[in-house]
């Protein structure tokens, strides 16, 4: 460069060239796009001759299906391995690359498709783990297990209940990464450097020819905001945290111990020296996904600790982003292939709840009303008499009146009866789940009810991204068209 009397140092181009072209190859397409509407633009301007500009389109089609072409430390950043393969292939039109735009206009432009993209990829699997779990759900709506909290047991519930304890959240994950997909969608494209350009590029027609939604209006903004990874990774961090909850559940509940339920051989790995294993490898990959996206979430906050127009540390969410957001969306796809093949064994579940005390709260509750007493004396008599039969080894089953009535005497000082009617209904896991019928209760006619108002907010998430996709491709194809037609 003419201001700079010597070449680059070599440990300049060791590191900091080495990391952007190294991340490079992920905005490849997306660089193609920003080049192309911005060329596409600046001649529609009248900013270049028109030949120049034709070839110069030409050429980047010519750059993109250039198999042998790569980002070489030794050249730069992506912008200027890119100027200078132009440089060879058209070389009276390249210096026009560069007409009223940095170089971190296009990687940024670059990084926000690319963006958006994933986005969108990461709903798509996201849309899916949800489908997975709801005709799971439907499946087990009768289907008793005990609830459990701090992992020990709590109430009867269904495994359907338990299963919409994951699917709401699943939602809410859906409206965080749409909103930071709102965020990724706005061009910073036209900005020129910091106080926008004196030449007459429209940013309006910059948007439109590249599918974005609206224009950052702040041209200082546009160039240097550092807020995007922010909620990009932290959108996705939060999906994985919640599938991360789901699969360390599954993990337990497919223990021996357990038996719950079984993954499908197709989702499960063997152990090279134990015969019998049967590893649930898929749970414990999830997992560690999940600890690496609150790494990079980490990283994306450290990256944003910056002055303003200070851009150069954002290189680094170049590669981070993408990533983090291609492993949420395989891990994502993972899970739902887990769901959707998981064998799910109701007669265990059923065996743990007869052999435990999950009715205590029922039967506490029953002693209250029936036997005119205070909750938290009715608590004292059913918790002295759970202690004295887990000493004895019997379950709920072996609950009486005259047992009850004994324990009121020794543990409360009161004399209560409570009918055998009355006792069976407050014992028994299948009519206790029936009595929750109050609003996200786990009687089955409301797990029904959550479970359809859960598949129509799923159709109407599967359209939005269906849409939001379609428009997209649209851009992309009518400016690739005026590329090929140049």
């Amino acid at each position: 460069m003419p201001r700079f009397d010597e070449r680059p140092a070599q440990p300049l181009i060791d590191s900091a060239y080495w990391l952007e072209t190294q991340d490079a190859p992920l905005l490849h397409h997306d660089l193609l796009l920003a080049d192309i509407a911005h060329i596409t633009h600046v001649a529609e301007r009248d900013l270049m001759p028109p030949e120049a500009a034709r070839a110069l389109l030409r050429a980047l089609l010519a750059l993109d299906r250039d198999a042998a072409f790569v980002y070489e430390p030794g050249h730069g950043d992506a912008f200027t391995n890119r100027e200078t393969w132009l440089r060879v292939h058209a070389p009276s039109a390249a210096g026009y690359l560069a007409t009223g735009r940095a170089r971190r206009e296009a990687t940024t432009v670059a990084f926000r498709l690319r963006v958006r993209r994933d986005l969108l990829a990461l709903m798509r699997a996201l849309a899916d783990v949800q489908q997975a779990l709801l005709e799971l759900a439907a499946q087990h709506v009768d289907s008793v297990m005990p609830d459990y909290t701090y992992l020990q047991q709590a109430q009867p519930t269904t495994f359907a209940h338990y299963l919409l304890t994951f699917i709401y959240p699943l939602r809410r994950d859906f409206v965080r990464l749409r909103d930071a997909f709102t965020l990724v969608n706005q061009s910073p494209a036209g900005i020129g450097a910091t106080n926008g350009s004196r030449l007459p590029i429209q940013r309006e027609r910059l948007a439109l020819l590249l599918g974005f939604d609206a224009v950052i209006t702040h041209t200082r903004d546009a160039m240097w905001q550092v807020d995007v990874p922010l909620q990009v990774t932290g959108a996705a961090a939060a999906l994985m945290l919640d599938l991360d909850k789901l699969a360390e559940d599954l993990q337990i509940f497919n223990s021996t111990e357990f038996g719950f339920v079984e993954l499908a051989d197709a989702y499960a790995r063997a152990s090279i020296i134990m015969p019998q294993k049967k590893n649930p490898y898929p749970l414990n990959f999830v997992r560690g996904a999940a600890a690496s996206l609150l790494g990079r979430l980490t990283e994306s906050f450290a990256i944003a600790q910056t002055p303003s127009a200070q851009i150069d540390n954002r290189i680094f969410a170049h590669g981070a982003v993408p990533r983090a957001l291609e492993l949420a969306a395989r891990s994502t796809a993972l899970m739902a292939g887990v769901c959707s093949t998981l064998l799910v064994r109701p007669e265990a579940m059923a065996r743990w709840v007869e052999a435990g005390f999950t009715q205590a709260t029922d039967l506490a509750e029953t002693l209250a009303q029936e036997c005119a007493i205070d909750q938290r004396t009715a608590h004292l008599i059913v918790g002295s008499l759970v202690r004295d039969l887990l000493q004895q080894q019997r379950t709920a089953r072996d609950i009486t009146p005259e047992l009850i009535a004994a324990s009121a005497h020794v543990s409360a000082g009161r004399v209560l009866q409570l009918s055998a009617a009355k006792l069976a209904a407050a014992i028994d896991p299948i009519a206790i789940v029936a009595t929750r019928t109050g609003l996200g209760g786990a009687a089955p006619e409301r797990v029904r009810e959550m479970l359809a108002e859960c598949r129509a907010d799923l159709t109407a998430q599967r359209a939005w991204v269906q849409q939001t996709a379609s428009r997209l491709a649209k851009a992309e194809t009518q400016l690739m068209e005026k590329a090929q037609a140049a």
